[in-house]
């Protein structure tokens, strides 16, 4: 499974697991490396001094390539950009912000440089700031999302038109047939955040990996438009924003409602209810806690049937 994205980033399958904050670690990014993927750490949710533990811990794990995810509005994002330079982080994926206020210094110092995108005109911005990657996410997605609400399906093919850099798919990508698909629609990669939240290796709570797994057809939505898109989970938390929003709440009564840490309750400490429980729509989809490596094998054998079958049309 050769190709722009496997080259550029030294890997074996063009499969990129996300950097979401409070479930991806070092234990899980360095499965994912270890298993021909791409692991990458989430910073976002990270102090300094936790962040270069993580990276050290990876690099003991597993001597293939890794990443580290950084949301550019991070309030330290200038110690992060340092600890990823000491530590010779190979590949870094921001997110959040502005990708030319970091991408050359992160180039200067040999680290590849991918950042996310939600439409076409930030994929330009990005490409134009020197980046060696995109990332297309899709509406499907977990976790903070683009106000546009573009589908993966609209988005990826749009994307992969306006810019020459390569293009990694995500949002709603979770299965071999999706990664195909994503594929056939011009994509090198596929970046998969909801199926690894549901993974051995991830730090997500129990109580939440088992509240993802009993969830069914239509149990997310995206909330908080206002403030900051994002996807959730729908429970106690979810009713409160969609009862606020409902009212006319404004941005000030919504940062308040949010509060702080939200995130950290729900999907790291393991309260169903007043916490932030970020995921994606395929959350409906997943039945099984497995090992990252198990994850990437039945994906990539997935991918490799549903090709033959077609090619048997």
């Amino acid at each position: 499974m050769q190709n722009r994205i496997t080259t550029l980033f030294g890997i074996q399958y063009p499969i990129i697991q996300a950097g979401m904050i409070w479930c991806s670690g070092w234990e899980l990014a360095s499965a994912v490396s270890n298993a021909g993927g791409l692991g990458i750490i989430g910073a976002g949710s990270m102090y300094p001094e936790v962040l270069r533990e993580h990276i050290q811990k990876v690099k003991r794990a597993t001597h293939r390539p890794f990443a580290v995810n950084i949301p550019l509005l991070y309030p330290n994002i200038d110690q992060h950009i340092a600890t990823v330079i000491e530590e010779r982080v190979p590949i870094v994926f921001t997110s959040a912000g502005n990708p030319s206020t970091w991408t050359k210094t992160l180039q200067n110092e040999g680290i590849l440089v991918v950042h996310v995108v939600s439409n076409e005109k930030f994929a330009k911005k990005a490409e134009d700031s020197g980046v060696d990657a995109i990332v297309a996410e899709g509406f499907e997605a977990g976790g903070h999302n683009g106000r546009e609400e573009t589908t993966t399906m609209v988005l990826v093919p749009q994307i992969c038109n306006a810019v020459k850099i390569p293009v990694i798919a995500a949002g709603g990508v979770g299965t071999g047939r999706s990664m195909l698909a994503a594929i056939a629609l011009g994509a090198d990669g596929v970046q998969i955040g909801s199926r690894f939240v549901v993974s051995e290796e991830s730090s997500a709570h129990p109580n939440f990996k088992k509240a993802i797994l009993e969830a069914g057809d239509g149990n997310t939505k995206l909330s908080l438009k206002q403030l900051t898109p994002v996807r959730l989970l729908k429970n106690k938390f979810w009713e409160e924003v969609e009862q606020a929003e409902k009212n006319g709440a404004s941005v000030e009564e919504l940062k308040s409602l949010l509060g702080r840490a939200r995130a950290k309750k729900g999907m790291f400490e393991g309260d169903l209810e007043d916490g932030e429980l970020e995921i994606g729509q395929i959350s409906g989809y997943i039945n099984a806690i497995k090992p990252a490596a198990d994850i990437i094998v039945e994906i990539v054998l997935e991918y490799t049937k549903a090709l033959q079958s077609l090619k048997e049309l």
